[in-house]
């Protein structure tokens, strides 16, 4: 496909993927579906972007894009299942379920994606009893390549395909999510030597609601963080706690830090150890998706993986040795979470309890030979690449890890035969 004359130049929020595409910015389904049927007539192709946050190339359109910023209204609320346009921020809904009462059951630890996006690439958070986001949907709209309005519910044998689609089945636009009432979460964070977190993750993550923790390279030192609901938001953080933890220290100081480090890469470890031993405990309440959600302003490259949750102290055991032997150093702590299984086909936590690594490096800096380095230790294990997060597999590889791989590509065949909705990326993953 060659670039187009009167295309626009796109980036995505890492900075490391970009294209130039015809731009389109449909205001309705109506719109959606006339815009799908008449590309699929003249034989071009549709990639549907949000808002920009995977890594991979994913959203990367060598022909159309097509943008769903327009179709971002709720469409009905009954009881706990919330219809909205596929569109929405995840910020925007929300703020739209506490103004109903509601909330999701759990979240991601940023909220800029859109609800599309986040549910197409398995966007997740942590928690024993959860699984990816796309696990509260209940019913899905989709735009297929013959331009006609798909509607699929649990019931529907195209719903597990269809959720998590990676844009690869036709343009999601319209999504209903089944929701909780609204509730306070207890946060709770403290610093910890590496070893007393991995002795007692196994006893903190089923007694507990959410659990995660943070492993700072070139140290022994971790951050643990334990959330789980409580009555009443009698503990407020205040604001110039807030302020400085989650706006200064974590953003304004720490690109600072990223940048020195960048600039001279021997003093990273004395770094990483200085901010480890800066951590301080805090503890605090506030509304959900306040404690699940924080600002991101320090740009990364990102790699994350899932593996079978007994699989985890095998990797962490082997990370220090990698990290030390790449030929550069590593900025950012390494992040690990856990989520339950579901049935949803190319979920990451399909059928299985899981343990989420993700590893990151500041913008501009070299990640991969660290992220392949990752990757070589997961794979064997069962590993399965997030979606949205950098990763090296091909579809020979990937199917193996995905016991529903097959059942996903019949869907793919009969709903985009032409593949109206392919781009290089979902040919590597799925097969051209």
């Amino acid at each position: 496909m060659t670039t187009p004359v009167n295309g626009r130049r796109w980036t995505n929020w890492g900075k490391n993927q970009e294209s130039v595409a015809e731009v389109l910015a449909p205001g309705s389904i109506d719109e959606v579906a006339a815009m799908v049927a008449a590309s699929a007539e003249t034989g071009r192709r549709i990639k549907t972007v949000g808002s920009g946050h995977s890594f991979t190339a994913i959203a990367v359109a060598d022909d159309q894009r097509m943008l769903l910023h327009r179709l971002n209204q709720p469409v009905s609320v009954a009881g706990p299942l919330v219809t909205v346009q596929a569109g929405m921020l995840l910020s925007d809904l929300n703020a739209m379920l506490a103004q109903h009462g509601l909330a999701m059951p759990n979240l991601g630890d940023i909220d800029a994606q859109t609800v599309a996006g986040a549910i197409s690439t398995a966007t997740h958070g942590t928690g024993i009893a959860h699984s990816t986001l796309a696990s509260c949907v209940e019913a899905v709209a989709l735009v297929t390549a013959n331009g006609k309005v798909e509607r699929y519910d649990r019931e529907s044998p195209e719903f597990p395909a269809a959720v998590v689609g990676l844009g690869a089945l036709g343009v999601l636009v319209e999504v209903t999510l089944r929701c909780v009432p609204e509730f306070t979460l207890l946060a709770e964070e403290r610093p910890l030597a590496l070893a007393d977190v991995l002795a007692g993750v196994e006893e903190w993550i089923p007694e507990n609601d959410h659990v995660e923790f943070f492993w700072y390279p070139y140290t022994d030192r971790a951050q643990l963080k334990i959330n789980n609901r409580v009555p009443a938001h009698d503990r407020p953080l205040s604001r110039f706690r807030g302020w400085l933890d989650d706006e200064f220290l974590s953003n304004t100081v720490f690109q600072g830090v990223c940048r020195i480090g960048q600039k001279f890469p021997g003093v990273v470890p004395t770094l990483n150890s200085a901010a480890a031993r800066a951590l301080s405990a805090r503890s605090y309440t506030d509304r959900s998706d306040r404690v699940f959600c924080s600002p991101r302003r320090v740009r990364f490259t990102e790699m994350e993986y899932e593996i079978p949750r007994a699989a985890l102290p095998e990797v962490i055991d082997a990370l220090p040795r990698v990290i030390d032997a790449l030929p550069f150093k590593v900025l950012f702590p390494v992040e690990v979470r856990f989520t339950g299984p579901d049935d949803i086909w190319l979920s990451h936590g399909y059928g299985r309890e899981s343990a989420y690594i993700a590893v990151h490096q500041f913008l501009g800096s070299p990640y991969e030979p660290y992220f392949k380095a990752l990757e070589a230790l997961c794979e064997p294990l069962g590993g399965r690449p997030h979606w949205g997060k950098l990763h090296y597999r091909t579809a020979a590889d990937l199917r193996p890890a995905y016991p529903k791989f097959d059942d996903f590509l019949a869907v793919r065949d009969r709903l985009d035969p032409a593949r109206v909705f392919t781009n290089d990326y979902l040919d590597r993953v799925l097969g051209a």
